[in-house]
């Protein structure tokens, strides 16, 4: 598998290549933005580290436009370390966050926990439904009859996944945290973000008004029988 380093530290390029060499991966670096999405567009690689002060363009920016096109897996690399630095990364599409410093075992721990999540999303699942809903697994598509609703990143197709398949109960926030991150891998801040992206994405559109539901110190719930809008409806009708 292929890994693209984005990073304009020359030293600390150099020890994410050894590292992430030594653990069996082939590597393409990039020392800037601008540069990096030449790579990426060049090279589709498997999944990137992406270091955010980088020189032309800054690694947001280059999250936010390799999120946008494809389901790349991105792991963001920096040294800062504040909730809001951590939440804007994954609003942009960054699948992990790992703060510098970070002990070479736990990066590639890191790496291979993303690529087997990644690796499980391409295998080609059948679509799921629930009521008028259907979740396209392999495309992360959410659809309601034949109107498309949301396109959704990685992360957010795993989470809608598992609330889809459970849809009406109410998912504990641990059991969810542990579906899509494993049980090391994510928190309740994370979570919370996801869920924000989510509910922006589904809840904004006039086909799925507030069918994500939180339930208050406990978890979260898909409700697919949420009606249709009047205005919405009379629209369909006008069509039809």
């Amino acid at each position: 598998m292929k890994i693209l380093i984005i990073e304009d530290d020359l030293a600390l390029a150099d020890i994410l290549a050894f590292t992430v060499q030594r653990a069996g991966f082939e590597t393409v670096m990039a020392y800037d933005g601008l540069d990096g999405i030449a790579r990426w567009q060049e090279e589709s690689p498997d999944l990137i580290l992406l270091d955010l002060n980088l020189p032309k363009m800054d690694g947001m920016s280059v999250c936010l436009h390799i999120s946008a096109e494809c389901s790349t897996p991105i792991i963001i690399l920096s040294v800062r370390s504040s909730d809001d630095d951590v939440v804007q990364g994954f609003r942009l599409g960054a699948d992990d966050y790992v703060v510098k410093p970070f002990s070479p075992r736990q990066l590639v721990a890191r790496i291979e926990a993303v690529l087997r999540r990644a690796t499980c999303e391409n295998v080609a699942p059948s679509p799921i439904k629930a009521g008028d809903f259907t979740l396209d697994l392999l495309n992360h598509k959410l659809w309601r009859n034949d109107e498309l609703v949301a396109c959704l990143t990685p992360l957010e197709n795993r989470l809608l996944e598992v609330l889809i398949r459970n849809s009406g109960q109410v998912i504990p926030k641990s059991s969810l945290i542990d579906h899509i991150w494993g049980p090391a891998g994510g928190d309740r801040v994370m979570l919370k973000q996801l869920i924000y992206r989510l509910r922006h994405k589904i809840d904004a559109d006039l086909w799925a008004p507030k069918c994500l539901e939180t339930h208050m110190g406990i978890g979260y719930s898909f409700l697919p029988d949420v009606p249709i809008p009047e205005e919405k409806q009379i629209l369909i009708e006008e069509m039809n």
